[in-house]
């Protein structure tokens, strides 16, 4: 509840966060592109193509487009505290996206075809619907006449949690890319990190926050997945 409820700063947070997920892309650079992932290939028993297919160079542009995309929202969008026990443990779960999708591909030699153009159209849904979701509820709360309110249009209208869903597209998109079956681990553990701990505690404090508004939002909107639940 408190996570939600503070505004502050947090800055020195909001860099170590920062340079904590810049290190951890210079790493899954260094597995995908250098020596690292054939020691990796090896002990796993994977045989490496010749050269770096371009699925890798693909799944580090989703890195850099996430880590480009989280700093702008931690330092323009996010007006929560951010406090030290969070900085420390979302560059892990990150780590997951990084590193594990880094290593996860390393076996796949194919070439793009048509699920990997549509993986990428996928990465890309998934962005717009949680920066463009977060822009809107942004714009929003600026007006002083929406102060107190919740925000409930925009894409907010097709889910309670658009934002979250938005992050299961793209999530699910590395994962396509890897060619790799266990990548699909990644969305479960995911998927059912929202379902069950970040949706409800966050239904929980916009339940208080917004006691007046937020039944109605909630009985006429979709949870997470939009049109299912």
């Amino acid at each position: 509840m408190d996570m939600y409820g503070n505004k502050a700063g947090s800055y020195p947070q909001k860099l170590l966060v920062t340079a904590l997920e810049i290190a951890l892309i210079i790493i899954s650079a260094m597995i995908m592109f250098g020596p690292w992932g054939t020691t990796l290939a090896d002990l796993i028993g994977w045989t490496q193509p010749a050269s770096a297919p371009t699925r890798r160079y693909l799944i580090l542009a989703f890195s850099v487009i996430i880590l480009i995309r989280m700093v702008f929202t931690m330092f323009y969008l996010m007006k929560r505290n951010l406090p030290w026990s969070e900085a420390f443990t979302v560059p892990f779960a990150f780590a997951l996206y990084y590193v594990g999708f880094a290593v996860l591909v390393l076996p796949a030699t194919s070439p793009l075809g048509i699920i990997d153009y549509l993986a990428i159209a996928l990465f890309l849904i998934g962005c717009y619907l949680n920066t463009g979701s977060e822009l809107q509820r942004h714009r929003f709360k600026q007006l002083p006449e929406n102060k107190g309110k919740l925000f409930t249009g925009g894409l907010f209208a097709w889910s309670m949690h658009i934002n979250f869903f938005g992050d299961l597209l793209w999530v699910a998109a590395y994962a396509i890319i890897t060619q790799n079956i266990w990548s699909a681990l990644i969305v479960l553990l995911l998927l059912s990190l929202f379902a069950f701990f970040n949706v409800p505690k966050l239904d929980e404090y916009l339940a208080e926050r917004y006691s007046d508004e937020f039944p109605d939002y909630a009985a006429r909107t979709k949870k997470l997945i939009p049109l299912v639940w």
